[in-house]
């Protein structure tokens, strides 16, 4: 397969990239890694009059600590680093240990984190892992007739960025170009898991999670998400709620388990049954929230 004709622009700079999109004479995509860009291309699934590529945008790259301990991920980030980048592993760690489950190594060297997050897949790890640790995106366009300065940048937190499979609350002259993810709390512990047929398939099912102690082990805050389990990247609320307040008891983590299996909307599809994935979540939400309630009392 190939794909359609299109205009090919290699941004040199930020500036340059919002020109292009928001020049309105050609439908225009951006290009970061082009893991899922591509295959839709020569599938037509999607078909653009112009490509913008990223990869020449040096401020993208970076991983940068905020003044409040947290992290700033450029968009274009690859997954590779947020699997070897020690400062990711020291401060977020839940990115790290999700990292090596996303698709293959040579997925991972190309693929980018605001490639992944924009293209809103629900059976994606990065949405959920970035959902569970309230993580936001910072948005830029190029101003419209009568806004002052050369640029508009807004935030939304993750959860209102999703707005159903595959789509997201980006426009089309809009560019993500950054992921904040907040800092660590004290007691805080996270842990990712999913099943795959194949080590690097999309997964049957992943559940990230966040659990909050304080110092007498009873649980302040707590956050999970799911990975194609609905069809959209969603937080599991309820679920979540069911610990708040309590300790982490293995009867509580079953109970809360069973809530999320109970509330997910996972489909069925020739690799596996609604009531297959449904029990998967079930299993993993537990030993999740298990792991991540031992790394909190540690």
């Amino acid at each position: 397969m190939k794909p359609p004709a299109f205009e090919y622009v290699a941004a040199a700079d930020l500036d340059e990239a919002l020109e292009t999109l928001a020049e309105p004479s050609l439908e225009t995509r951006p290009l970061a890694g082009g893991q899922s860009l591509v295959p839709m291309l020569n599938f037509r699934l999607a078909a653009p009059e112009r490509l913008v590529d990223l990869n020449g945008i040096e401020e993208l790259s970076r991983i940068e600590e905020t003044g409040d301990g947290g992290l700033r991920l450029g968009a274009m980030v690859r997954h590779r680093q947020l699997e070897s980048d020690p400062l990711v592993a020291r401060r977020v760690p839940l990115l790290a240990e999700a990292a090596p489950f996303i698709a293959h190594p040579q997925i991972r060297s190309r693929g980018t984190v605001g490639g992944s997050v924009a293209h809103a897949d629900p059976a994606a790890e990065l949405p959920a892992v970035l959902l569970t640790l309230g993580a936001r995106v910072r948005i830029v366009r190029r101003s419209r007739g009568g806004e002052p300065g050369s640029r508009v940048e807004r935030t939304l937190d993750l959860d209102d960025f999703f707005l159903g499979p595959f789509f997201s609350a980006l426009e089309p002259d809009e560019l993500l170009t950054a992921i904040d993810v907040p800092p660590s709390a004290p007691g805080e512990g996270t842990a990712f898991d999913e099943v795959a047929r194949r080590r690097g398939d999309y997964a049957l099912a992943g559940v990230a999670a966040r659990v909050r102690l304080n110092s007498g082990g009873v649980c302040e805050d707590a956050a999970i998400s799911l990975v194609n389990g609905g069809s959209t990247p969603c937080l599991m609320r309820e679920a979540a709620q069911a610990l708040v307040g309590a300790e982490p008891t293995l009867e509580a983590l079953e109970a809360a388990a069973a809530t999320c299996a109970e509330t997910s909307e996972p489909a069925a599809d020739m690799h596996a049954s609604e009531a297959y994935r449904r029990h998967l979540i079930r299993v993993l939400t537990k030993r999740v929230l298990s792991r991540a309630a031992d790394r909190a009392r540690t």
